[in-house]
């Protein structure tokens, strides 16, 4: 069939566009992104909502069912969340965060409290766990006690039954390494299969723009499971200031926010979920600051950073 050189070119623009397009689609980063909070109010925020974001975090004290307060903000989060059809990863923490001062559960008071918590936010559509969240740092229980932290895992399995779980969750902070071994070391050699997902908590290596935290949590993992294990970034972000370290800087945090996709992208064989913390600031009134948006709902620059980067991440 004879084609004339107007259809030649019209069949050609076309082909091009569609190439063009595929490659665009293609580029995506395969890591789900998402922003983690404390307050509910997050999810009716017109800039919340412009950035279609599917997924959400959420720190639970691990003995809250003693405690009503705690169990109407959770409540509040989670109902708040799925309204606005967002899937919630709740994560078990400490009830105290001064630093070495909680007592650390045993794993009975684990599985009698934790229990009644993932039953009661289960009925609610919570599926999504972590056994304790960032357990190597001196404001949790866990810290002196890898042991008991691959205690509550398989306490967690037993629990909650079809339960996707973040089996470990630290921080990148030194003596990261000597923590994973220990915490492989006690749990049972037939278990440690079902340690699928390591949470990772990164802010050293993204307020300071390295890696190497990040590098020595998925290299130690990995001497244990080499090929199934999924890294999660449960808790990352740029920090607007912290304490004498990071004196406030919205400028700063919007030039960190960026770095965060970046890392991210840099491991993205290994990462497959980021969860941005957190949403709202202080305005630098409080020790830890990395909100997204002042404390009146107005954008700072790590909110455009952070929209901008997500577009060539999944959701």
């Amino acid at each position: 069939m004879h084609m004339s050189h107007a259809y030649k070119t019209l069949l050609a623009a076309l082909v091009g566009t569609f190439v063009l397009t595929a490659g665009i689609a293609q580029a995506k980063t395969n890591i789900a992104v998402g922003i983690g909070d404390q307050s509910p109010t997050m999810f009716a925020s017109p800039a919340y909502k412009a950035l279609n974001l599917k997924k959400t975090r959420y720190f639970i004290p691990w003995n809250s069912i003693h405690n009503a307060g705690e169990l109407a903000k959770a409540d509040a989060f989670v109902k708040a969340a799925t309204a606005a059809k967002v899937k919630v990863l709740m994560h078990i923490s400490t009830d105290d965060f001064t630093s070495k001062k909680a007592k650390l559960p045993s794993v009975s008071a684990y599985k009698k409290d934790v229990g009644a918590l993932v039953r009661r936010y289960k009925k609610l559509g919570v599926k999504e766990w972590g056994v304790w969240n960032e357990a190597n740092h001196a404001s949790q229980p866990t810290y002196r006690s890898p042991k008991r932290a691959a205690q509550f895992f398989t306490t967690m399995r037993s629990i909650c039954s079809g339960c996707t779980i973040v089996a470990l969750d630290v921080l990148d902070q030194a003596g990261v390494d000597t923590y994973i071994k220990k915490w492989y070391a006690a749990v049972p050699a037939a278990k440690r299969k079902y340690a699928k997902i390591v949470g990772i908590h990164n802010y050293s290596d993204v307020n300071r723009k390295r890696s190497t935290g990040t590098a020595t949590i998925i290299r130690t993992v990995k001497k244990y499971d080499r090929t199934s294990t999924d890294f999660w970034l449960t808790e990352t972000g740029a920090l607007v200031s912290f304490g004498a370290s990071f004196p406030c800087s919205e400028s700063r945090a919007g030039n960190r926010m960026t770095y965060m996709f970046t890392l991210a992208k840099k491991y993205r064989s290994d990462i497959t979920r980021l969860y941005s913390y957190n949403w709202q600031g202080t305005d630098c009134q409080n020790r830890f600051d990395a909100g997204l948006v002042h404390p009146d709902g107005s954008i700072r620059p790590s909110y455009t950073a952070f929209k901008t980067g997500a577009k060539s991440f999944t959701r």
